[in-house]
């Protein structure tokens, strides 16, 4: 029959024999004479034991009146170490524990050291042993991202105990609970403790000497001073939450924008290799800097992406002043990187800037013989496979076609047609070629070397409604001018005249839509239809006049109409058949 103590452990309350008794004291006293060398914290260390112990013991208890034995107190001192076996040294953080450790899984606590609300996410960074910053940025997608998040972190909030023990804390960071660890724990929070105090005493001493006694004495400060430091505590909370915000802000459009260039460069760089889509067919015409289109692309990346990574960085250390980041050489590699992208952007861009910088004009005029009594007739060619003349429907359109010969050249619709009045007998045209180059001599030369069409024969000219270039000149914002000059009488018949292709085609009727397939005669002022109708013309009617006349110029023949208020109407038509009159009373052919 044994003898049987009641105890108090941790806050526990156990039913313990008396040798079982006898030898946890021994145990006791055995660690706490190990830790009279360093009494410094010694107290915390041995009630955060005590708990620990009597953790391990309820574990044990399967009911109330259970008796705890001296086999049970074997295994706890099996657990826990027994004092001769470890040894916590000053200058190493190491330990070497005794032959047999409990080895325990985490578990999942609130860590209060180091909360930003409530401890969730420092305590699952514990968990699984990632930086809380992950951890916290995780937790704003799912809030703010997906919704949820805003419902489960409160959850866990309430559900997972804090970490207050020295015990709770290291099986938070998944270290086993033994009294070298204990020990350990308590120093390292010790000496920081000691560390905040002391620089505690410090201010306060600054504070004290510096203090103007004879104004303020022994007196508490007052209401007023209290009711301050509130509302300047209160406005310091409001400002961290704002710069939290922003660091999340700064975090979300930094991220979104540098997954934006990545995709970015590598469409451009497949597009570039396997040379497919429009963007790499614009390259061909636009880019005259020298580098390929992939260089381009991996510049435009490194000049935007790094300044958007710094940003990050940024965001993070405003989320988390212990956050992580670049070293001072990683950094500074980084700069000299973004430097040398800089400094090549500038010079292939200036390049590519000086090859427009120029303008080069080429004139072509050729005169017309053609009697002012005849009709010119004007027509439209556009090239094969692009559609009829009147389908001239983007002039500012450039495009990359392949000749009869297999060969890439520039397509462009640039082109623009003016008549113009002229005091010449005879009529003449004028064609002018433009183009820009990095010169004024290559700007000439590029202008010169684009290929424009137009025929002359006695009764007509053909202009074509495009014109080509090599595609190796690039785009230098060329175009062909067509001026045609038109001495006074001069009837001109448009056949297909496409409507974007006009420019200055000055007429009294004020039509440009439907040009094609009437008659104009030139006059020193401007044309006149000769065979538009009536309500056409922008001048006003003269309904005065008791006889008006119409006269029509087609393909079919000459139709003149006279109306008269008394005779009535009468019309005069003459084609390959003959003469016919006709009017309200009789008829002549």
């Amino acid at each position: 029959m044994n003898k049987t103590i009641n105890i108090n452990l941790g806050g526990i309350f156990f039913h313990i024999d008396e040798s079982a008794y006898l030898k946890l004291k021994r145990y006791l006293d055995a660690v706490r004479v190990s830790l009279s060398d360093d009494p410094k914290g010694q107290e915390e260390i041995m009630t955060d034991i005590e708990a620990r112990i009597g953790e391990l013991l309820s574990q044990k208890i399967k009911d109330a009146r259970q008796v705890i034995n001296e086999n049970d107190i074997n295994e706890i001192v099996e657990i826990m170490g027994k004092p001769e076996d470890y040894a916590v040294e000053e200058e190493e953080s190491a330990y070497a524990g005794p032959t047999y450790t409990e080895r325990k899984s985490k578990k999942l606590y609130r860590d209060a050291d180091d909360k930003f609300l409530g401890g969730v996410s420092s305590g699952m960074a514990h968990y699984f042993n990632i930086d809380v910053i992950w951890v916290r940025l995780a937790w704003l997608i799912a809030a703010f991202g997906f919704g949820f998040g805003f419902i489960v972190y409160p959850i866990l909030w309430i559900l997972l105990p804090q970490a207050k023990t020295t015990a709770e804390k290291l099986e938070m960071m998944g270290e086993p609970v033994t009294i070298a660890n204990i020990e350990k724990k308590i120093k390292e929070e010790l000496g920081d403790s000691a560390e905040r105090i002391k620089n505690g005493i410090n201010e306060a001493g600054e504070r004290i000497k510096n203090a103007d006694y004879q104004k303020y004495g022994n007196k508490a400060r007052s209401g007023l001073h209290e009711f301050i430091d509130v509302i300047g505590r209160i406005f310091s909370g409001i400002f961290m939450v704002i710069g939290k915000f922003i660091g999340i802000i700064l975090i979300i459009i930094s991220v979104g924008l540098i997954v934006a260039l990545l995709i970015s460069m590598f469409t451009v760089g497949s597009m570039d290799f396997f040379h497919e889509g429009w963007f790499f067919q614009q390259s061909m015409l636009y880019n005259s800097s020298g580098l390929p289109l992939w260089a381009i692309s991996l510049i435009v990346f490194i000049l935007i992406g790094i300044p958007l990574f710094f940003l990050f960085l940024l965001g993070l250390r405003i989320l988390s002043g212990d956050a992580k980041t670049l070293g001072r050489t990683g950094k500074l590699s980084l700069l000299g990187i973004w430097l040398i992208a800089l400094l090549t952007g500038i010079f292939f861009g200036t390049k590519q800037f000086m090859q427009t910088a120029f303008e080069g004009v080429v004139n072509v005029e050729k005169d017309m013989n053609i009697a002012a009594q005849d009709t010119l007739t004007i027509k439209f060619t556009a090239r094969e496979g692009y559609g009829d003349a009147d389908d001239y429907s983007n002039p500012w359109d450039y495009s990359v076609i392949t000749d009869q010969s297999g060969k890439e050249r520039i397509y462009s619709e640039n082109t623009r047609l003016s008549i113009h009045y002229t005091d010449n007998p005879r009529a003449y045209i004028k064609i002018r070629k433009k183009s820009k180059g990095d010169s004024r001599e290559n700007a000439n030369t590029q202008a010169e070397n684009i290929v424009y069409n137009f025929a002359i024969d006695s009764s007509s000219v053909t202009l074509d409604t495009y014109f080509l270039t090599e595609i190796a000149q690039k785009f230098k914002e060329q175009n062909v001018r067509i001026d045609l000059y038109l001495p006074e009488n001069q009837i001109v018949y448009f056949e297909k005249m496409p409507v974007n292709m006009i420019f200055d085609v000055d007429n009294y009727e004020g039509i440009y839509d439907n040009m094609s397939n009437h008659h104009f005669v030139m006059s020193k002022e401007s044309m006149k239809c000769l065979d538009c109708p009536q309500e056409w013309s922008d001048e006003p009617s003269e309904k005065s006049d008791p006889e008006s006349v119409n006269l029509q110029i087609n393909k079919d023949g000459v139709n003149i109409e006279v109306v008269d208020d008394k005779e009535g109407k009468a019309t005069v038509k003459i084609d390959e058949t003959g003469i016919k009159i006709e009017g309200n009373k009789d008829s002549l052919k």
